[in-house]
């Protein structure tokens, strides 16, 4: 592993560099950037919530509230840069599917004009399975938390 290329603890990692570690794209790509990045433990992810998001044209029309599936999608995906950062850059761009979903709490809603700090923390790592628990905070008030598993893809080459 090369361990000049991985990031430094403490690190923040803005769009571009989110989207050289994990594949998602708009309108999937639900962080904007990874701040208190500890590789191998865990992270913040920032979602800036935007009223432009594509789920508000149904989700609701006149309460927009962003659906909870995404704010764990947010936290899996904080996790993923958490795996890729972890691993290093030969293994960046690499799929991490989730795999298990074992509590999830949904508190208050997120609307537009929120800004959602995701913070996870990697619970365990056997292989290519790993262990999250996550939190979803709008102004230090958690919002929904969720414990989840997912699983590095072995791509063959």
């Amino acid at each position: 592993m090369d361990t000049q290329a991985m990031p430094a603890v403490g690190s923040e990692l803005d769009i571009l560099r989110i989207q050289e570690l994990i594949p998602h794209r708009y309108p999937m790509l639900m962080i904007d950037r990874v701040v208190d990045m500890v590789p191998g433990m865990g992270a913040v992810g920032i979602k800036n919530v935007s009223i432009n998001e594509p789920f508000f044209q149904g989700h609701f029309p006149t309460d927009p509230i962003m659906p909870g599936v995404l704010i764990i999608e947010a936290m899996a995906q904080t996790a993923a840069v958490v795996v890729m950062s972890t691993l290093g850059p030969e293994r960046e761009g690499s799929l991490v599917y989730f795999m298990t979903v074992d509590t999830a709490r949904f508190r208050k809603p997120v609307v537009p004009g929120d800004s959602l700090c995701i913070h996870v923390e990697k619970e365990r790592q056997r292989g290519n399975v790993w262990k999250f628990s996550g939190r979803a905070k709008v102004d230090g008030v958690v919002v929904a938390d969720a414990t989840f598993g997912a699983m590095l893809r072995d791509d063959p080459e």
